[in-house]
């Protein structure tokens, strides 16, 4: 996944935000199997159980039987068609979920190898809040940062100062 660049700057703003909102004794699902950023919360003392790669949009098992207090989704939700129905799903009380941002200067991504690494969605934040709100949850706190290339053009120019991610701390909406 991260063969020739590791995303740094991004674990690391993610990993302040994370630990702003949770504490090491809650146990967390992060949504997406095992991956570089799971592994460094394990490293910080959190207790964190995976997804095992089952297609979020149709397989909620893991989702519906998972006891976790926490839900995590880092750069996820825009892989799926429909994040509104696995949202709905989860039974925890905190979601702590990031997401990269609509470029306008950008077309989504899409892997020409990997048929799972592609965007469906490229969520401005307002349509990532209401995605959240519409499915039961209550925005708490929320961050953006930008992500430079060193790279010359116009385009890496405009990510110098463009936000390109954006998380949420959420918790579910009390009836």
């Amino acid at each position: 996944m991260y063969e020739n660049t590791f995303p740094s700057k991004r674990f690391q703003h993610t990993l302040a935000f994370f630990q702003k909102h949770i504490s090491k004794d809650e146990t967390i699902l992060d949504l997406g199997v095992e991956n570089p950023f799971s592994k460094i919360l394990e490293e910080q003392g959190y207790a964190v159980e995976n997804t095992k790669g089952e297609d979020l949009d149709i397989d909620f098992s893991t989702v519906i039987q998972s006891n976790a207090q926490v839900i995590t989704a880092f750069e996820i939700f825009e892989h799926l068609l429909a994040p509104f129905n696995v949202l709905r799903e989860i039974k925890g009380d905190k979601l702590v979920a990031s997401i990269p941002l609509k470029l306008w200067f950008s077309p989504a991504y899409k892997s020409k190898t990997d048929p799972w690494d592609r965007h469906y969605h490229e969520f401005e934040d307002w349509q990532f809040d209401w995605l959240l709100e519409k499915s039961g949850w209550v925005i708490k706190d929320r961050a953006k940062w930008t992500n430079p290339v060193k790279k010359i053009g116009i385009r890496p120019l405009l990510r110098s100062f463009t936000p390109r991610y954006y998380i949420v701390y959420a918790t579910r909406k009390k009836d």
